[in-house]
C-alpha cells in the first residue's frame, strides 16, 4: 500500500483549482479521475458565465466566494492567457412586481459587495440593447464569460507544475477511515491502494456517493436538476448577457453568448433520477413564451437543441436554494477529510477562492 500526503477525488473545475492550491502551498497531491481527462462532467456543461454575485444571500459561501472569485478568476485569466470577456449583462424586469425584485436583487448586491451593479430604465436598457423589451433593468458590467476548458487545462498545467499527479481513469471504488489515514482502494487502469493522509472530495455529480463510501457522516441527500440549453440560429439579437428574474431552482431561460459570439437560451429546469445529457427538443416549446416577454422578436422555429447540464442539488424540487457546503472534520467525525456537496453555479466563478478555503481548513 502507498502512503501519499494529499488525494482529491474529481477532476473538474473545483477540483483541479483545489489540487494546484494544495501542490503550490508543499502538498504531495495526486487528483483521481474516473474519465479520460479532467472537466467531462458538469464542469463542461455550463453556460461559461463569470458572475458577479448578487444573487445570494449575504454572509453566505455562494455570496463571499462569487465576490472573491469574480476578481480573482479575471486576475488569473488575465495573468494565464485563458480567454475571457467581461461583457456585462442585464438582468431586466418585465411588468411591476418584478420591478420589486430588481430592488431585492440590487440590495442583496451591494450588501455582498457588487459595487458596479446599478439600477437602470427601460429606455437606457433598450438602448444598450435595442432588442429586448422590458420594464426597468440591472446592469452587471462585472459579469463576463470564459474560456471554461481552457481555464481547467490551465490549473491541471499549474498543478502538475508543482508536482501534482492526476491519475485518469481512477474510479474510487472503496475506503475507510484509518487512526494513520484513510485507505483508498482505486479501480479502473490502477487497480492500486492508497493511504491518504488527507482527502478532500470535489467529485460533483457523485460527491455524496463518495463520502458515504468512506464512510462519512452527515452527507446530505443528493438530487439532480438537469437544465437544457437551445441554440439560436440566424443573427444574434444581444451584445450582452440577458437575465430574466430568477425563478424557481434557477436564474430563468437566459440568453448568454461564448466568446466566439454565438448565442444560447437555457437552461430550464428539469428534475430527473438519473445522469442524462440528451436535450429533449420538445423542452423547446416552452422557451418561445419565455424568451419573448424581453425578446419578442423570436422567430417560431429559431431554436435548436444545443447541450445539457445538471446542477447538483443539495435540496428536494420545492426546498429553498441551499448555500455550498464544505464538510470539514467537526461536521463528518472524520479526520484529515473535507467534502463538498452543492457546488453548483456560481461554483466556477467561485473555484480559486473555494480551493483556498478547503487548503486552510485542511492546514488547521
Amino acid at each position: 500500500m502507498d502512503r501519499v500526503d494529499c488525494v482529491v477525488v474529481g477532476a473538474g473545475v473545483v477540483g483541479l483549482a483545489i489540487a494546484r492550491a494544495l501542490a503550490m502551498s508543499g502538498r504531495e497531491v495526486i487528483v483521481l479521475e474516473r474519465e479520460k481527462a479532467v472537466g467531462t462532467g458538469i464542469s463542461s456543461r455550463n453556460s461559461e458565465v463569470i458572475h458577479a454575485g448578487m444573487y445570494y444571500p449575504a454572509g453566505s459561501l455562494k455570496a463571499r466566494l462569487c465576490v472573491s472569485g469574480n476578481r480573482m478568476l479575471r486576475e488569473y485569466a488575465a495573468a494565464h492567457a485563458v480567454p475571457f470577456s467581461m461583457v456585462g449583462k442585464l438582468i431586466v424586469a418585465t411588468n411591476t412586481e418584478q420591478d420589486k425584485t430588481l430592488e431585492r436583487i440590487l440590495a442583496t448586491g451591494r450588501a455582498n459587495g457588487v459595487t458596479a451593479l446599478h439600477m437602470i430604465s427601460a429606455a437606457e436598457a433598450m438602448m444598450m440593447e435595442p432588442a429586448l423589451s422590458c420594464n426597468s433593468a440591472l446592469h452587471s458590467p462585472d459579469t463576463g464569460i470564459i474560456d471554461t476548458h481552457a481555464y481547467m487545462l490551465s490549473l491541471q498545467g499549474g498543478a502538475e507544475a508543482n508536482g501534482a499527479t492526476i491519475a485518469f481513469q481512477a474510479p474510487l471504488v472503496s475506503g475507510r477511515a484509518r487512526g494513520d489515514g484513510t485507505e483508498l482502494v482505486v479501480g479502473g487502469a490502477h487497480d492500486a491502494r492508497l493511504l491518504a493522509k488527507s482527502v478532500v472530495i470535489a467529485a460533483g455529480l457523485a460527491a455524496c456517493d463518495t463520502a458515504r463510501l468512506l464512510g462519512l457522516a452527515n452527507v446530505p441527500t443528493p438530487y439532480l436538476c438537469k437544465g437544457s440549453y437551445f441554440s439560436l440560429t440566424g443573427k444574434m439579437p444581444f451584445d450582452r448577457l440577458i437575465y430574466p428574474v430568477p425563478e424557481n431552482a434557477g436564474l430563468g431561460v437566459h440568453y448568454t453568448v461564448d466568446l466566439a459570439g454565438r448565442g444560447r437560451f437555457g437552461p430550464d429546469v428539469e428534475w430527473v433520477e438519473r445522469e442524462d445529457y440528451v436535450v429533449n427538443p420538445g423542452r423547446g416549446d416552452h422557451f418561445y413564451a419565455a424568451i419573448r416577454t424581453y425578446w419578442p422578436g423570436l422567430l417560431d422555429g429559431a431554436l435548436e437543441p444545443g447541450f445539457a447540464g445538471i446542477r447538483p442539488k443539495i435540496q428536494a424540487p420545492g426546498e429553498p436554494p441551499c448555500d455550498f457546503v464544505v464538510s470539514g472534520p467537526r461536521d463528518h467525525g472524520t479526520p484529515n477529510v473535507v467534502a463538498l456537496y452543492g457546488i453548483e453555479s456560481p461554483g466556477l466563478t467561485s473555484s480559486l477562492p473555494l480551493a483556498n478555503h478547503v487548503k486552510e481548513l485542511l492546514t488547521n
